[in-house]
């Protein structure tokens, strides 16, 4: 699957990095590993279906079947890169701009791994501390049944708010979109106080039993109608995963942050295009490195 330092940079690969400054008429290099197959020459190896396994993240019962496929799927690859190498498409300058935006990437999200890879794991009271902090989110955590009408956030007009006003039921909605020939869709939802924000959260419950209230969302719109509200607190014991998770995560990008920020401060920036540059206050966007890094909701 590798035919050399050139074509390895194609695919992305970390371990032929440090080689691309040499490609040009250099043989192809053996590759380690057990071969499961070879196509037109090349060899696929045991290590890259692993690789290929763990990235799909396939569990152990199903890893043979899963096998079976992925290596298909690395045949067909190789396949495809051979007949795109043959048409030299890898001097072409868009696939060669997505081939250094990829290495470029891979080898920044390597560095900043390495950086958080000695970061201490959330210690038993850091995740108790969060727990009793966010009562809401567990011991004192609500659930709210909610019956909707969702109709296009253009329907939701003045004269249907009066309309829902005056009504005295969900149902009373529906019969006047009805009469009005007004398209919507009905469901009923669960939402608890983790999941809202903590004002909607404070009007859902100073409302009582069959309330109605509306929600615009983007190019939809809900009208609902408060159903019930119970308790369902989270105990710690099942919440601790969860926490440490979130606070290993946020740890994370704090430290990515704060990394980025230094290597900042040490550099020399010049912007050429000062349109472009950022003011005193601006702080950049890390939204990038901080997808590659941890990927915390």
């Amino acid at each position: 699957m590798r035919p050399g330092p050139c074509v390895r940079a194609a695919a992305g690969l970390v371990l032929v990095l440090a080689s691309l400054a040499g490609c040009g008429n250099e043989a192809p290099r053996a590759k380690p590993g057990q071969a499961l197959a070879n196509v037109n020459g090349e060899e696929i190896t045991v290590l890259q279906l692993n690789e290929e396994l763990q990235r799909a993240g396939v569990p152990a019962a199903r890893q043979q079947e899963a096998s079976r496929q992925l290596l298909q799927a690395l045949i067909d690859r190789e396949l495809l890169e051979h007949a795109a190498m043959g048409e030299k498409l890898d001097r072409d300058p868009k696939v060669m701009g997505a081939i250094e935006r990829a290495r470029s990437l891979i080898v920044a999200q390597a560095y900043m791994q390495k950086r958080l890879a000695k970061l201490p794991a959330p210690t038993p009271a850091e995740v108790e501390a969060y727990y009793r902090e966010h009562p809401d989110y567990f011991d004192q955590r609500k659930q709210f049944s909610m019956d909707q009408l969702v109709i296009a956030a253009s329907d939701l007009t003045p004269e249907l708010g009066a309309a829902a006003d005056k009504a005295g039921s969900l149902e009373e909605v529906a019969v006047w979109l009805d009469v009005h020939d007004i398209k919507y869709g009905r469901a009923q939802v669960t939402r608890s106080t983790a999941d809202l924000n903590p004002a909607l959260t404070k009007k859902l419950l100073g409302m009582p039993k069959g309330q109605l209230f509306s929600v615009r969302e983007g190019e939809r719109a809900m009208l609902l109608s408060l159903a019930d509200i119970r308790e369902a607190p989270v105990p710690l014991k099942v919440a601790a995963p969860q926490i440490a998770q979130f606070l290993a995560t946020r740890k994370n990008k704090e430290l990515a942050a704060a990394e980025v920020a230094r290597l900042r401060q040490g550099a020399k920036i010049e912007y050429l295009n000062k349109d472009l540059a950022l003011d005193a206050q601006s702080a950049p966007d890390n939204g990038a490195l901080d997808r590659g890094v941890a990927g915390l909701k």
